[in-house]
């Protein structure tokens, strides 16, 4: 990897006009868990959520001419394949790979059929897909494309004949399915690894196989077990799955942009927890200062709220513990001056309202009800690159 140590994955898909599959998916996926996305498009679709009104295959020389320039110049850890065009295209990619010296970890994702029902491989495609799984890390079909490609009921003993054919795992996912529950099976030469969640239910799940399969590539590109990669693309999905924004009057996107601090590099800080003596008046502070009231103990004495991005912080109230303010909790704030006015003007009590700091931040400074120390700042790119910060290595 670079000196950076960022993924470099490269995606080799097409394109959805509407960003909810494809190319748009991947890249939002590798980019949201912090890796460096790199694309061929083999198609240029016209869709949204209601379907795909039109297909324009990207000759496969310029598909070859995309992987390697990027190739030659960026490098690449580890490749995605999803929608690939046509069979001819198919052939040319897996013989351009096949020659890649170092061989990286490949993911395909055998795409067919879009979440509207529109075909996007034809038979001579398909047919043509054996080429790439047999350069495959793991292939992960949906259960409709596991029976196309095997003419198997059977999901298990098509994955296992899959596997025994051309050497890659298969993860059988459950997503077509029916039932509350959802189960995804890793099945290996030598192993199997399952899953089990809750079914959730929504209409916007435009893209979800095109993100685990992206989300998959990150993660063995990163150098992560095939099983623990998997196993942090299926969180992603799911949060993204519960983050989706509704658009579209069809089936939508996933709200993969929103997916920050729930999964990624360890590790991570995503929840402080302060002591309170009041639990109603803690409550009221910081729901004032806004943040969003995610669970509600009073019977235990207990808070915890979501900042934007994902972090949480909590209260502890415990009326006979000792506060000592030592410790400063900060919330940055981007419209900083405008928020303290207004709190001010409701009647909260600044120590000191804002004021620029000889470490370049810009900050406000109050007591929650039980004394707790909270500033409320605005960095912007010196909270993480001052002058001063130590140089990595």
């Amino acid at each position: 990897m670079t000196a950076k140590s960022i993924p470099r994955i490269l995606i080799i898909a097409g394109s959805d006009s509407g960003g909810g599959a494809g190319i748009q998916a991947d890249i939002k996926a590798v980019t949201m868990l912090g890796g460096h996305a790199m694309t061929a498009i083999t198609a240029v679709t016209a869709q949204n959520s209601l379907g795909v009104d039109a297909v324009h295959p990207v000759p496969a020389e310029i598909v070859l001419a995309q992987i390697d320039a990027v190739v030659r110049d960026i490098g690449v850890d580890a490749i995605k394949i999803g929608m690939i065009g046509s069979a001819f295209t198919a052939r040319m990619v897996a013989e351009r790979l096949a020659a890649m010296e170092p061989r990286v970890p490949l993911v395909f994702d055998p795409v067919m059929i879009a979440t509207s029902g529109a075909a996007l491989a034809d038979e001579a495609t398909i047919e043509a897909f054996g080429a790439l799984m047999d350069l495959a890390t793991v292939t992960t079909p949906n259960l409709p494309e596991l029976t196309r490609l095997t003419g198997k009921e059977d999901p298990v003993e098509g994955a296992l004949g899959l596997v025994s054919k051309h050497r890659c795992a298969v993860l059988v996912k459950g997503g077509h399915d029916e039932g509350e529950a959802v189960a995804d099976a890793l099945i290996e030469e030598d192993n199997l690894t399952s899953w089990q969640g809750t079914r959730i239910e929504t209409p916007h799940s435009h893209g979800t196989g095109c993100t685990l399969a992206s989300a998959i590539a990150f993660g063995l590109g990163e150098g992560r077990r095939l099983a623990d990669a998997v196993a942090q693309a299926r969180n992603f999905v799911r949060i993204a799955l519960l983050e989706a924004p509704g658009l579209g009057e069809g089936h939508g996107p996933m709200g993969q942009g929103q997916v920050r601090l729930d999964v990624g590099g360890s590790p991570r800080l995503n929840q402080v927890t302060v002591t309170g003596k009041d639990y109603v008046k803690q409550v009221a502070f910081y729901t004032k200062l806004g943040l969003t009231q995610i669970v509600g103990s009073p019977e235990n004495g207990y808070a915890r709220f979501e900042a934007w991005g994902g972090v949480t912080f909590s209260v502890q109230i415990d009326p006979e513990e000792e506060i000592a303010p030592t410790t400063a909790v900060y919330f940055e704030c981007d419209d900083l001056d405008s928020r303290v006015e207004a709190l001010a003007r409701s009647g909260m009590v600044f120590e000191h309202g804002p004021r620029d700091q000889p470490w370049l931040w810009r900050e406000a400074r109050l007591r929650d009800p039980a004394g707790n120390i909270i500033f409320l700042y605005r960095a912007g790119e010196a909270r993480r690159f001052p002058p001063w910060r130590m140089a990595e290595g």
